[in-house]
């Protein structure tokens, strides 16, 4: 049977950050030092792509503006 409600989209990214590999591939997906993603992860307590991107993009403005 054929599904007619596919779900492609809904998967939320996790980001790993115990081994050195993902956390360096998340770090330059994201165009950060690993040090800043793992202080992200800290600061939200989260750990799903979108999460971590908004905490960024927030902060960046934050800097921006002073």
């Amino acid at each position: 049977m054929k599904n007619l409600h596919p779900t492609t989209g809904n998967k939320e990214e996790i980001i790993l950050l115990s081994e050195e590999t993902d956390r360096n591939y998340w770090a330059n997906r994201l165009g950060v030092s690993s040090e800043v993603l793992k202080s992200a992860v800290r600061a939200t307590r989260c750990i799903t792509l979108n999460q971590i991107t908004a905490y960024l993009n927030q902060q960046k403005k934050t800097i921006s503006i002073s």
